[in-house]
């Protein structure tokens, strides 16, 4: 499972995909439809991902790892491995967009208005987004961000953070890797479908 991203970034290649692209995303949300399992302890070792230690979290960069919320027993629902892009910091940890509460077609709209606002337009280890709490709430393109925000305590976060590089942002965010607890994943769009509005 570790040539996870290898092997989409080839087939993708092959079928004459260019990255950061619509159809690349189409490409890729088809794609990862047809991947029924994934190892999430298998996909942190990927040697695409830079594992790195959870007390620095990098504002701006895409990362996975796995959590376990301090209000579990209260909460309707979690999402115990979350693909989250930093925000900033917060008391006791951070705050982070978890692309997994969006369906795949809304979750491509947020990654293509985050996408306009990277630190560079090089797409490598040195890219990151330029977002704040502020600029989302008041950009128009952002507004799928309301679900997705959240407080992650550091001392919740059961692994490393896999920091993921711009060049696999694409494959990332469409890879079936939330883990659910206590709803199912259509009870959640629907949650989130509407909070957007």
């Amino acid at each position: 499972m570790s040539n996870l991203f290898k092997t989409l970034e080839y087939e993708a290649y092959r079928a004459g995909i260019n990255p950061r692209t619509k159809e690349a995303q189409d490409w890729f949300r088809k794609r990862v439809r047809t991947i029924n399992r994934i190892n999430r302890m298998d996909l942190l070792g990927a040697e695409e991902l830079k594992l790195v230690n959870r007390q620095n979290p990098l504002i701006g960069s895409m990362n996975m790892f796995f959590y376990d919320p301090k209000h579990k027993d209260t909460l309707p629902y979690y999402d115990r491995f979350p693909l989250t892009i930093i925000v900033g910091p917060a008391e006791k940890g951070f705050y982070g967009l978890n692309l997994h509460y969006l369906p795949n077609t809304l979750r491509a709209k947020l990654l293509d208005a985050l996408i306009e606002n990277t630190t560079n337009k090089k797409y490598d280890e040195s890219t990151r987004f330029q977002i704040s709490y502020d600029m989302l709430k008041q950009a128009s393109k952002s507004k799928y961000f309301a679900p997705c925000f959240k407080h992650y305590l550091t001392q919740h976060v059961k692994s490393r953070l896999a920091r993921v590089s711009a060049p696999e942002w694409e494959i990332a965010t469409f890879l079936p890797t939330a883990s659910w607890s206590g709803a199912n994943s259509s009870t959640i769009y629907k949650d989130s479908r509407n909070k957007i509005k």
